[in-house]
């Protein structure tokens, strides 16, 4: 790996930045394997650690693929291990975020792909984020960030994130639900190039409340959204609410395009069981284009990083070009 630390565009390519997320993780070495396979397909500028990166290619055996590297040095060598969680690889994690939205803000990239961060030892640095979507939404000052999570099979946008399920309910609005189905229509048009998208919103009780006798959510913010947004929105239609099971399996039969989830685990359960290797985290509402892995740092392996699948980071890559180059036809 080059380490330029002015990345400039030498070629049509689109510009991928890449950052490698918790230095401990699986995110150098994944980074490391997709680039093998995936350098000549972009303009990579990898945001990380050298030490770490050549850490893992001793570990993979593999020399890295000669791409860009931004060297933060940001990794004390000496107490450094792979599968340790503490505050400095917490703090190392968003000091290359924020490198990467430099970056961005300046034109030197085009789009951002993240490898994954653990939200406990941000914990332990002092910052105060549940996620890279956070994070990203709140320097960006986008209020309406959604999470899209896809795979081969499957698309989803996430009506709630990362909170516990008893307080999802009270989370949910109609202020909410209609910015996450315009800004997934957006979406769905200018990033998948979909003309006409059909969604589908899941409700938040089992069978979506039977009309009211399991919950009123469906009853009071659900239904009352779907009705305004079917009459307002020309050429979008917006199905339900159905119970979960009912709306999932219609978008994995074509029915719809994309399935509104009102908490977490709705989408992540049958993204996994459907397809787990080719699962995508989209952010959409930021005003660039950022994909990463759908799993974890995975901690247990990371000293192993030959177990590290690098599948769903090939896809998050592939998606960010793709997506970006949609973006410039739509």
């Amino acid at each position: 790996m080059s380490l330029k630390n002015n990345p400039t565009l030498k070629s049509s390519k689109i510009r991928v930045g890449l950052t490698i997320g918790d230095p401990a993780g699986i995110g150098p070495a994944i980074t490391l394997r997709a680039l093998k396979i995936l350098k000549d397909k972009a303009d990579f500028t990898v945001i990380g650690s050298s030490f770490v990166l050549a850490k893992a290619a001793k570990l993979l055996k593999i020399i890295p693929a000669p791409v860009k590297l931004i060297d933060l040095n940001n990794v004390g060598e000496k107490k450094f291990n792979f599968g340790s969680l503490n505050a400095q690889n917490g703090a190392a994690c968003l000091e290359y975020l924020d490198v990467a939205l430099e970056l961005l803000k300046k034109n030197k990239i085009d789009c951002l792909v993240t490898c994954p961060i653990s939200k406990e030892a941000i914990h332990l640095s002092g910052a105060n984020f549940s996620g890279h979507t956070e994070y990203l939404a709140l320097n960006t000052g986008c209020q309406d960030a959604v999470m899209m999570l896809i795979n081969n099979k499957l698309k989803f946008s996430l009506l709630t994130r990362h909170i516990r399920l008893r307080d999802v309910s009270t989370m949910l609005t109609q202020k909410l639900l209609e910015n996450n189905i315009l800004n997934t229509v957006k979406g769905l048009k200018n990033l998948f190039l979909i003309k006409k998208p059909r969604l589908v919103v899941c409700g938040v009780n089992p069978h979506a409340s039977d009309n009211g006798v399991i919950g009123t959510e469906e009853q009071n913010i659900i239904i009352p959204v779907i009705k305004k947004l079917n009459k307002k929105l020309s050429g979008v239609v917006i199905g339900g609410v159905l119970g979960a099971d009912l709306a999932i399996s219609g978008a994995a039969k074509g029915e719809f395009d994309c399935v509104i989830a009102a908490y977490h685990d709705q989408a992540l359960i049958a993204l996994k069981l459907t397809d787990f290797d080719s699962g995508v985290n989209l952010t959409l509402g930021l005003p660039f284009l950022r994909t990463s892995p759908l799993h974890g740092t995975a901690f247990e392996i990371a000293s192993k990083p030959v177990l590290a699948n690098p599948s769903s980071l090939i896809a998050a890559i592939k998606l960010a070009i793709k997506c970006t180059l949609n973006q410039r036809k739509a």
